[in-house]
């Protein structure tokens, strides 16, 4: 049977919402993740020419820093249609240092294709996602790209997936050929062979070399999903073989409760495995219906809304950028319907917003439509003050949405306009640049004057700086990189007593408190390394002015005694207090509360820790012994290494600060042919007293 590669492209603006797909692709930095989505959209019939990522022509990589690169940076979203289905897709970035790019796409997805190199398997960043998408609970299926590649192994790639992700790994297709000899797939459902040559795509038989191979693979996935789903295991144990309609409905429930990842294969690069895989999108991920209903709060009460078009209207905001056409605002609609002209609510601003047009979006192209319900991701314009992770909502049923978590910046670097002209427009780009990435942080260091740009990595800044300069215009000269340091307790202080007096006419201030500090383990913290707690007896201090005081040994942890850094790692226990009836207040208890902290970590001992990462370089054989020696001499401590085709990887964990500079390194060590990848392992004590630059305060 021989089909045109655009048989399935309808009309997305008439699907009902069970025929929404919202996911994201997601991998390691070069598995294939753009050229995926390019052919998607080309299957599609979104677009008639294929673009490629090396010639800098794809859709979703249409900023010039990415063309320049050959890497994504910025999470595009596009939309198309396929079988009647509207799929909104969004094209993540592979690179550690634009992870926070995922972290926000995966707040709003509902499923996701988990791209894999079929040479080197699952690969750090690969982990990385994967891990952010198990904490969305985001449904995912598996496609393993590259077959056509020398070395490449669908085999070795499974197994990869499942011992290092730890997934059950589903396979529904066998490979037919390898490596360049690579042209289809078996559907091992159907039992039905997907071929491709040239321009065309047919179906067919399978090939009779390969009937053994592939009734053996179909009755290895028969058995695994029969171990997982009980209907199908009810069905084999009575049948002794499950039906194409049970095995593809077991896959469905074990693909969106995350108990098996359904895994196929192709080549992007050569057009093939991607219609199997748009029909597994379509098949196997959930709608909006399918999913938990989103919850908000409001008032302190938990609240959900359900995705449905006559609900109240509630929406989040994951992502803001600045356009020549002006601020567009995309938003994911959880529930209710929106139309062009109307007014919404901000509600963490408590500010009323009005949204003037909403736009279908195809990365930096836009079709114009009349209104947005629940299901739809969408960008608007008109909004003028909504960052990412608010919550926009009808007035009259205003609920606040979880937003996307943000990482803390590990990196900083001190940048200045070159000509004092250019200093207040600086000061614009930059507050541009924070509203659009949360993950920076712009401040003004106190000591120096210096303003201070901070982000997720080396590459991340460069980026950021780069963007001043081209859509700015700016001359703008960079410091060194400066890691981001933390403090913590070594050796905490019992017993500490401060007793904050004020009296300057009027109401005193009075407050007493006594305070013992301890290292806190991280399993015992919060998201911020800090806990608090009261063992105060008595009603010495009332509640109202425990709070406080936990609120100002909040304040205090801004800024530890070594060098200003923040604190992390400290458990901080109120033993007893006092009060005065007249001049007692909450603000009186939070000032003691601040300086009472400080003074028990002056008095205790404190430990410097610096960020580390963990370092997968990968490098021909016979340039392993330098790229070890270098990694030591940058106070690495290898974890690892393995020998693959002639090439070597080791895995390594080393500060972030002695990282700066490594990629120029390892490519003249390596003559041009060593790569490294490196993802964020948290903090670990610097050696000797290395302080950051604050500390000669």
């Amino acid at each position: 049977m021989r089909t045109d590669l655009h048989r399935h492209s309808t009309s997305a603006l008439t699907n009902p919402l069970a025929a929404v797909r919202n996911l994201g692709i997601l991998a390691h930095v070069d598995a294939g993740k753009t050229t995926v989505t390019e052919r998607i959209l080309y299957l599609t019939g979104t677009i008639h020419k294929r673009g490629e990522v090396h010639d800098g022509t794809t859709v979703t990589d249409f900023d010039s820093q990415e063309r320049d690169r050959g890497i994504t940076i910025f999470a595009a979203a596009v939309s198309c249609a396929w079988d009647g289905h509207r799929i909104n897709l969004i094209d993540t970035p592979g690179h550690v240092d634009f992870a926070d790019e995922v972290e926000r796409s995966l707040r709003v997805l509902d499923g996701a294709v988990a791209v894999f190199d079929a040479v080197a398997g699952v690969e750090p960043q690969s982990e990385s996602v994967w891990r952010q998408a198990d904490r969305h609970g985001v449904p995912r299926i598996a496609f393993v790209n590259k077959l056509d590649r020398a070395g490449a192994d669908l085999d070795t790639a499974v197994e990869s997936i499942r011992r290092r992700l730890h997934p059950a790994p589903l396979v529904v297709q066998l490979p037919i050929g390898g490596e360049d000899g690579f042209t289809g797939v078996v559907d091992l459902l159907r039992m039905r062979a997907h071929l491709w040559s040239g321009g065309s795509y047919e179906q067919g038989p399978v090939p009779d070399s390969l009937v053994e191979e592939a009734l053996r693979r179909r009755r290895v996935l028969e058995e695994a999903v029969a171990e997982l789903h009980p209907a199908a295991l009810e069905e084999f144990c009575a049948e002794a073989t499950l039906s194409a309609g049970t095995l593809a409905s077991a896959l469905r429930d074990l693909t969106r409760t995350g108990e098996g990842v359904v895994v196929l294969c192709g080549s992007a690069y050569r057009d093939r495995g991607i219609e199997p895989l748009l029909e597994a999108v379509v098949a196997y991920l959930p709608s909006p219906l399918d999913v938990p209903a989103v919850r908000g709060t409001l008032g302190g009460e938990e609240q959900e809304r359900a995705a449905d078009p006559a609900g109240p209207f509630a929406a989040l905001v994951f992502k803001v950028s600045s356009t020549s056409t002006g601020r567009l605002t995309y938003l994911r609609v959880y529930s209710g319907t929106v139309g062009k002209g109307e007014a919404v609510l901000d509600v963490g601003a408590r500010r009323t917003e009005r949204i003037s047009r909403i736009l279908r979006v195809r990365a930096d192209r836009h079709a114009e439509v009349d209104r947005a319900v629940a299901g739809d991701i969408v960008a608007v314009i008109g909004v003028k003050a909504a960052r990412a992770g608010a919550t926009l909502c009808v007035p009259s049923a205003p609920l606040v949405l979880e937003p996307p978590g943000v990482a803390d910046p590990v990196v900083t670097v001190a940048v200045e306009a070159r000509r004092r002209t250019d200093v207040d427009r600086l000061v614009t780009a930059l507050a541009r640049l924070v509203e659009e990435d949360p993950s920076l942080a712009v401040r003004t260091d106190a000591e120096t004057g210096q303003t201070v740009l901070s982000g997720m990595g080396e590459l991340h800044l460069e980026v950021a700086v780069e963007k001043i300069r081209r859509a700015h215009g700016l001359d703008v000269g960079v410091g060194r990189p400066q890691v981001a340091y933390r403090e913590t307790v070594g050796r905490g202080v019992s017993g500490l007593v401060y007793r904050h007096v004020k009296q300057d006419g009027g109401a005193g201030q009075f407050a007493h408190v006594v305070l013992d500090t301890e290292p806190l383990e991280a399993a015992d913290s919060d998201s911020g390394g800090f806990a608090f707690r009261s063992a105060v007896v008595g009603g010495r201090v009332p509640q109202e002015y425990v709070r406080a005081v936990e609120a100002g040994c909040r304040d205090a942890l801004a800024e530890g005694p070594l060098g200003g850094h923040p604190v992390t790692g400290v458990r901080v226990t109120l033993t007893d207090g006092a009060t005065h009836p007249k001049d007692s207040s909450e603000m009186a208890f939070r000032t003691a509360g601040r300086l009472a902290l400080r003074e028990a970590l002056r008095a205790g001992t404190m430990v410097l820790l610096e960020p580390v990462v963990e370092v997968t370089v990968t490098v021909p054989d016979d340039a392993v012994g330098g790229v070890l020696g270098d990694l030591a001499a940058r106070r690495g401590r290898v974890s690892g290494s393995t020998a693959r085709a002639g090439t070597a990887v080791v895995t390594a964990t080393v500060p972030l600060a002695e990282l700066f500079g490594y990629a120029t390194r390892l490519r003249s060590r390596t003559r041009g042919r060593g790569t490294f990848t490196a993802r964020p392992t948290g903090y670990a004590p610097a050696p000797g007293a290395r302080p950051g630059p604050a500390a000669s305060r």
